[in-house]
């Protein structure tokens, strides 16, 4: 893991949760067209929040080829953007590992996370935001392996894709890229998975990565609907990629060759 130590990555995860409402700060509000921030007492960073998150929003959307199938945030749909003061506050309201830095919650479309300048906006946001459209595209009823919900979600924080590229070959030089198969059997969350976690985001990325930029967002866009219409996995891939990926082994190998050349 040694390749993966030298990523800069912010660690956040799309979970349920429930928030410790007695610890909760007096919340102020500021509105966009789809998103609602809410702060304490850091009115220019909460505005500056806004006009990114609406960035983010279209542009994400576009890059995923979602834009034109989105249910949008609207009015009372608006997604809730949640910024605590400090990390303190924000990790005693909240049951969230030691290492993220923000969670999304599906089912409220709420984003929380704290008042943290270096990576906020450009990492951690667009990673969030990530999360919430793809899930509001595939919803929960099919079997999406948890790589490609994070995988998503990395790749969508474009700022980081080259070192993603650097740290992805090094894993591939020294053995250390996780087998598909495995990745995708593998739960992050879990106890005794802490090792693993560098690796696997980036890993998910990549994958992603590949997937968007070496078969365009409509081939990926046909992996999401037939994972939300219940095709497993190896399924979904053929019927996606009919005359270039068949089965997971398929894309293993391919995926492999991208990070080589990349």
């Amino acid at each position: 893991m040694r390749a993966a130590l030298a990523l800069s990555a912010v660690m956040v995860m799309a979970v349920f949760f429930a928030r410790n409402v007695s610890a909760e700060p007096a919340w102020e509000e500021i509105k966009g067209d789809h998103f609602i921030v809410y702060h304490v007492g850091k009115d220019e960073f909460a505005k500056e929040v806004v006009r990114e998150a609406e960035r983010f929003y279209q542009r994400i959307a576009d890059e995923l080829g979602y834009e034109r199938y989105s249910n949008f945030w609207q009015w009372e749909n608006r997604v809730k953007i949640r910024i605590y003061p400090d990390r303190e506050s924000f990790q005693s309201s909240l049951a969230s590992p030691g290492w993220s830095e923000g969670l999304a919650n599906y089912d409220t479309k709420e984003i929380i996370s704290y008042a943290w300048h270096e990576g906020f906006i450009e990492n951690l946001l667009a990673h969030e935001i990530a999360h919430l459209i793809f899930r509001d595209f595939v919803g929960f009823k099919g079997e999406v392996p948890l790589w490609l919900d994070e995988g998503v979600a990395q790749w969508m924080e474009s700022t980081k894709r080259q070192i993603l590229r650097e740290n992805a070959k090094a894993l591939l030089k020294q053995g250390e890229l996780i087998p598909l198969r495995t990745l995708t059997s593998t739960d992050i969350r879990d106890k005794g998975k802490e090792d693993m976690v560098k690796v696997f985001y980036i890993q998910a990325a990549m994958v992603v990565g590949f997937l968007i930029e070496e078969h365009g967002s409509e081939n990926f866009i046909e992996l999401c609907r037939n994972l939300r219409d219940g095709k497993l996995l190896d399924e979904a891939l053929k019927f996606a990629y009919p005359t270039t990926i068949r089965d997971l082994e398929d894309l293993e190998q391919r995926f492999r060759k991208y990070v080589e050349a990349g």
